[in-house]
């Protein structure tokens, strides 16, 4: 379990193939890391693999691969950490899984004096656990959505966050990293089971009640 409060932002310095996997080395991020600790990079909940001296290395299954963006990693690329979670630490962002659910596709950027904002599209069959003043995490990071528009979604940029993340500087296309928010997906399933679901004039599914259910 994670909060989306990215520790520090380290380079990828290595990518490999192996028979069923990728190994990822990248810089590591502090020194007190062992093997088989869960750490997100880009969201994404890994586990420790092996430790060398400055360097930490992770072995991604493809399944990840397709599903992420640490496919598309290459040496020099930056990417987030954060480590997992402690009983008892502050929850400073939301509580976040490290299961990414798909990706967002970066749209745009608009900065202007008053603020900086990125625009995304969400693959639709997310798009209805998306609402405006909830909760995501975008490469790790907890946000809090600014609006939502059919699939489309923006998220407003603090100073800190983009001094201390890659967000404010990835281009547009970039595929974030997407996990939507745990309660938001709790919800919305129970009342699809509960109701049953329809597609609304935007396509995005959402719940509906039943003739039999209204009181």
């Amino acid at each position: 379990m994670f909060t989306g409060i990215i520790e520090k932002s380290v380079r990828v310095i290595g990518v490999a193939d192996g028979p069923m996997f990728r190994r990822l080395t990248l810089v590591a991020p502090a020194g007190d890391l062992q093997n088989g600790q869960s750490i997100a990079i880009n969201g994404v909940c890994l586990t420790v693999a092996e430790l060398a001296p400055g360097e930490v290395g992770f072995d991604v299954i493809q399944e990840t691969l397709d599903k992420t963006n640490l496919g598309l990693l290459q040496p020099g690329d930056e990417v987030h950490i954060e480590r997992a979670l402690r009983v008892g630490d502050r929850l400073d962002g939301h509580l976040v899984q490290g299961h990414v659910d798909g990706v967002a596709t970066l749209v745009s950027r608009d900065s202007s004096d008053e603020e900086f904002r990125l625009r995304l599209k969400a693959p639709s069959h997310l798009a209805k656990y998306l609402s405006s003043k909830g909760s995501v995490a975008l490469d790790g990071v907890s946000l809090t959505i600014a609006g939502v528009q059919g699939d489309e979604f923006e998220v407003a940029l603090i100073p800190t966050t983009l001094q201390l993340t890659a967000l404010g500087r990835r281009n547009a296309s970039w595929l974030f990293n997407l996990e939507v928010d745990t309660i938001s997906k709790t919800v919305v399933s129970w009342l699809e089971r509960r109701f049953g679901s329809a597609e609304d004039s935007t396509g995005v599914p959402t719940a509906k009640m039943n003739a039999a259910d209204k009181k």
